[in-house]
């Protein structure tokens, strides 16, 4: 448990709205979830409604229209593209503010399952995946116990605002990611293809990248563990908006314009992937930011520069497994804890990921 961290306690009897899509992953979500998830539910007293998505933004629109008054807790139970899909529908409620108190629950259905993990791990669990990962997801579900998690706010040049709660990519991480969605009938195996189908036409990205980092550099190396942020640190700036309006991004100016003097402009431009992550795992078999927490005020921004040969990147992927990867001081591979970035592609080349799911190449910052 995080110094701070403060707990609820999902309510006895409880009424959770479960968000199911049953094409995730391998495309046993509701089998899964009936014979694994369901008896355990209804040994904990609660009472599930399934809810069966039949479309991309399904859920968007279900967590943007419901009235969320009949349930205690939303649970997802599919990969981390249908949690970014609830999440972002909450966030364009007009009662968005109340309606994000709502306790969710992710349970692994899907390829990655990256939060599922993350979660997994915080929980002082051994390294698990697939049916067992499901199973300890779901005794953390009839446990009840909740606690917050941060978001990190996207602002793209088109003018989209998202928020997200895994992670945002650029190059190869999300070449892999998205090049291999193909393959989704493989589950896990897919990332694994995909990583060696990517390191064959290994690929240089050109543009430039900022960031505000969390302390001075004088204060500790980039691989110290980031202590806890709590909001209360983060000042909002005077006038926030009329009521209901979304947070103000209070850490960023407008993308037309310089980043602020106290920012770090990266001296290189050529990248193969960058890599802004805000949870411990990128998959269930990928432990990327070994120190990373579910509220510590943190962007765990890893970017590797031009120039690693091949067998050095696969080094790395290999070593993700066990969160070991900064431990071979690859000079390529950089690591450091953020409040905030910027990333200007120099032309819109590459795919662009936001907790899994592609976006348009173009400058953005969170």
């Amino acid at each position: 448990l995080s110094p701070g961290d403060s707990y609820g306690v999902l309510p006895r009897p409880c009424r959770a709205l479960v968000l199911l899509n049953p094409q995730s992953g391998a495309g046993r979500a509701l089998e899964d979830f009936q014979a694994v998830v369901q008896p355990m539910l209804a040994e904990a007293d609660i009472a599930a409604t399934v809810f069966v998505t039949e479309r991309p933004h399904h859920a968007h629109e279900k967590a943007r229209d419901e009235d969320l008054s009949q349930w205690d807790t939303l649970v997802v139970m599919s990969g981390d593209g249908l949690l970014y899909e609830v999440v972002n529908g909450l966030m364009e409620r007009p009662d968005w503010e109340e309606a994000m108190k709502k306790p969710l629950c992710i349970l692994p259905g899907g390829s990655g399952n990256a939060l599922a993990a993350s979660i997994n791990y915080y929980a002082g669990n051994d390294h698990v995946a697939k049916k067992k990962l499901l199973t300890n997801c779901s005794f953390i579900l009839c446990k009840g116990l909740h606690t917050q998690m941060d978001l990190v706010s996207l602002s793209t040049a088109s003018g989209k605002r998202l928020f997200s709660f895994l992670g945002f990519g650029w190059g190869f991480i999300s070449d892999v990611d998205i090049d291999s969605e193909k393959c989704r009938w493989l589950g896990n195996a897919r990332f694994t293809l995909g990583t060696l189908q990517c390191l064959a036409k290994l690929r240089v990205y050109q543009g430039r990248l900022s960031y505000l980092p969390l302390v001075p550099a004088a204060q500790g190396t980039p691989q110290d563990p980031p202590e806890p942020v709590p909001n209360s640190h983060i000042p909002l700036p005077a006038g926030t908006g009329a009521p209901g309006s979304l947070p103000p991004d209070s850490l960023l100016v407008p993308l037309g314009q310089p980043v602020p003097a106290h920012w770090t402009v990266v001296p290189e431009e050529e990248f193969v992937t960058v890599y802004a992550i805000y949870q411990s795992h990128l998959g269930t078999n990928l432990l990327m930011a070994p120190a990373a927490r579910l509220h510590d005020g943190c962007i765990h921004l890893f970017y590797l520069k031009a120039g690693i040969s091949r067998t050095a990147l696969l080094r790395i992927f290999l070593a993700m497994a066990r969160g070991t990867h900064l431990d071979l001081n690859c000079p390529h591979l950089c690591y450091v804890p953020v409040r905030a970035f910027r990333l200007e592609p120099r032309t819109a080349a590459g795919i662009m990921t936001v907790d899994g799911e592609a976006l348009a190449c173009e400058p953005v910052q969170g």
